[in-house]
Formats: C-alpha cells, sequence, structure tokens
C-alpha cells in the first residue's frame, strides 16, 4: 500500500476503510504512472529542448539541451528514473507535468534542483 502506517492509522481514525484506503492508493499508483508516460512522452522524438536550470559557469537564464532520452520507473507514488543528454545525465528523483506545456523534474546529485523543461525556449 501507498500509504505508510501513520497515515493509514489517520485515514481510518477520520472514517475511511481498508477497501477505501487501497482504492485510494491504486488511485495514487495510477496517477504516477500516468504523470511518468506523460514526462516521457515530452521527451521522446525531441532532440533539443531547453530549461531553467543553473549550470556551472553558464550566465544563467535559459539553457539549450540536446536530449538522449528520459527512462523513469514508478513505486507507489514516486517517480525515478534517469535522464540523458548528450554528453552527459542525471538521476531523477521525482516529476511532474506542468499545465503550460512545459514539465517539472527534480534531478539528483550534480544539479540537486527541480528543473522545468519546454520545447520552446520562449515558454520558460
Amino acid at each position: 500500500m501507498h500509504f505508510d502506517q501513520r497515515t493509514q492509522a489517520a485515514l481510518r481514525e477520520v472514517g475511511l476503510s481498508a477497501d477505501q484506503l487501497r482504492t485510494a492508493s491504486d488511485l495514487v499508483k495510477e496517477a504516477t504512472r500516468e504523470d511518468a508516460a506523460a514526462l516521457e512522452a515530452f521527451f521522446e522524438g525531441r532532440e533539443t529542448v531547453y530549461s531553467d536550470m543553473e549550470v556551472a559557469h553558464g550566465a544563467g537564464g535559459v539553457q539549450e539541451h540536446v536530449v538522449e532520452y528520459l527512462d523513469l520507473y514508478t513505486h507507489a507514488a514516486d517517480v525515478r528514473g534517469y535522464l540523458r543528454f548528450d554528453s552527459w545525465g542525471v538521476p531523477v528523483e521525482g516529476g511532474r507535468p506542468l499545465s503550460d506545456g512545459t514539465v517539472e523534474l527534480t534531478l539528483g546529485p550534480t544539479v540537486n534542483d527541480r528543473v522545468r523543461f519546454a520545447a520552446d525556449s520562449d515558454d520558460l
């Protein structure tokens, strides 16, 4: 089940049954899988993307990236995987599609930040 024991106890205390907890957990897992699929679809077939990533020795502002792939997996509410650029890569530790046609990924070591990506630099 997605919910930890404390959360399960609190949800039972407010009146949710074990079946309702399982249903809610299943809905969380399905939403997570849908978000991961949308994130992968955003990068699929797109060679160049733009981001608001802060880079060492950069002037700031919008960055341009050549992307090879985004490979994600899900576990409960977690989205994890790897984003591979042309010459380097970074672990992904979370992410979500945003309503404006951009996506946001939480990137792990070497970046350690939430980064928005867009197909068009003007969208950032």
